[in-house]
């Protein structure tokens, strides 16, 4: 079995609310097993024996888009990947009035496409592209006001995001 960590996009946001127990429930399809939930923000975690993430999104969105009536965008990390995430953050000697927040993406962002953003950041607001992730260095309590949210990361890489703050990230891998 393989543990696996989703963490689901739009989940108790812009109005649409749901409980993690309902999200427990929708996941308790066959081969989901000892499945956890993080939180409001649509965080779970689950052990399950299939190796192909694909596979596995797959079949969360496709039962939540049923379930729910809309898409919802799933991003999955092993415990070996949520473990590299942490130990590759670009930003660990940031002050205490910073908070780092990670940007899960559906792919690795082009050279080209986060070459154009570079000349976006200030001291205030950095980010550094690693893999699949976007690691969001912001003033403490400003990611809410940062032009490097969601919908913006999406715009400019053309992949999917969704972002998860790093004490998240880091309950995440305990889970």
């Amino acid at each position: 079995m393989i543990r696996y960590a989703a963490f689901l996009r739009a989940i108790n946001v812009g109005g649409r609310t749901v409980k993690m127990e309902e999200l427990k429930k929708l996941l308790s399809m066959p081969g989901f097993k000892n499945i956890v939930s993080y939180i409001q923000s649509g965080n779970l975690a689950f052990d399950h024996a299939e190796t192909d993430q694909q596979i596995l999104i797959g079949k969360i969105e496709s039962k939540l888009l049923k379930s729910l009536g809309y898409e919802v965008k799933t991003f999955l990390k092993t415990r070996p990947g949520l473990e590299s995430i942490i130990k590759n953050n670009p930003f660990k000697d940031h002050g205490e009035d910073m908070a780092l927040h990670v940007s899960f993406l559906s792919g690795v962002p082009s050279n080209e496409a986060t070459a154009q953003m570079f000349d976006l950041q200030n001291e205030l607001e950095q980010f550094r592209f690693i893999g699949s992730e976007a690691y969001i260095l912001v003033k403490k309590g400003a990611y809410g006001e940062t032009k490097f949210s969601n919908t913006f990361l999406e715009k400019k890489l053309k992949l999917h995001a969704t972002t998860r703050n790093w004490a998240t990230v880091n309950k995440m891998l305990e889970l």
